[in-house]
């Protein structure tokens, strides 16, 4: 079987894995689409392997790292699903109270990659938060299949609300300095974008490769933003330009980071739409603007 890189891989591989990822097409016309590239050598599970998440294989901080205590908590969420499970993480050692970082998952729950992340951010000296929205209908089913086809059962809007308790929730710890940040991949972008219009004190929201908040609210944006866009999604990046001039207009603090010739999930290092340099740069950028604003 041949051994798959990236640039063997065909561009309308990678569109057609994020229309299926984004509910656009059902998993059969997704298969059917995607055997036609299985062609010259590249065998259809070869190709399904590369492309589909591989959690086992990708996850940088393990749970049991001493260097960060890391266990699931329950919260309140009185507007939206009621009962939220959560991943919290946190430095196993803390000299004195440190800032606080909500870690927003993708359109199907809090799956390994989304928990992983959350211990990333608590190696670099956060206490994160990485709720699942899914939990009101049993949590992150195993695999991202459900997980969508749960998370399409939930309204956003209260799901939004879920994630704005976590803020709340982390807010109320004594551990917790009170600066509370916000970071979200997909859906969390939006969520993020979101958080940084309805959340009166949030320090600071970086937005990966999520969809804007209506323009009109773009007034009420109420926390620094870094946007972070890949130079090859058409889908997400059709409105941002419209966002960037009422963020102007309405003399918001904002930055963006375009990474070129990646695809949206960039970020995601268990697809093959992984860009390590791309998701290395803007890690770094986010944690530098977390240590900026919330420090």
């Amino acid at each position: 079987m041949k051994s798959l890189k990236k640039e063997d891989i065909r561009q309308e591989v990678f569109d057609l894995y994020d229309d299926y990822a984004h509910n656009k097409i059902e998993r059969r016309e997704f298969m059917e689409k995607i055997s036609l590239f299985a062609v010259g050598g590249i065998t259809l599970p070869s190709l399904l392997s590369f492309v589909m998440p591989n959690y086992k294989d990708a996850i940088t901080v393990s749970p049991e790292d001493p260097r960060i205590i890391s266990e699931y908590i329950i919260y309140k969420s009185a507007k939206g699903g009621g009962e939220i499970r959560g991943l919290l993480s946190r430095p196993a050692k803390m000299d004195e109270k440190l800032p606080g970082v909500v870690v927003v998952h993708e359109n199907r729950g809090l799956n390994p990659y989304i928990e992983d992340v959350g211990r990333r951010v608590a190696l670099e000296g956060f206490i994160s938060l990485a709720p699942d929205a899914l939990w009101p209908l049993g949590g992150y089913p195993g695999n991202d299949d459900d997980g969508r086809a749960l998370q399409r059962q939930r309204d956003r809007n209260e799901m939004l609300e879920d994630f704005i308790a976590g803020y709340d929730y982390l807010h109320a710890l004594d551990s917790c300095s009170g600066k509370i940040g916000v970071v979200g991949f997909c859906f969390g972008g939006w969520i993020s974008n979101m958080m940084a219009v309805r959340v009166n004190n949030l320090g600071a929201a970086v937005p990966f490769y999520g969809g804007q908040p209506e323009i009109s609210e773009v007034p009420e944006i109420k926390a620094p933003l870094m946007l972070q866009h890949a130079g090859l999604d058409e889908r997400v990046n059709a409105g941002l330009a419209e966002y960037e001039k009422a963020l102007i207009a309405n003399n918001k603090e904002f930055s963006v980071h375009f990474y070129p010739d990646v695809n949206h999930g960039f970020h995601n290092n268990t697809t093959a739409r992984y860009d390590e340099a791309a998701a290395k740069l803007a890690w770094r950028r986010t944690i530098d603007f977390f240590n900026e604003k919330l420090r």
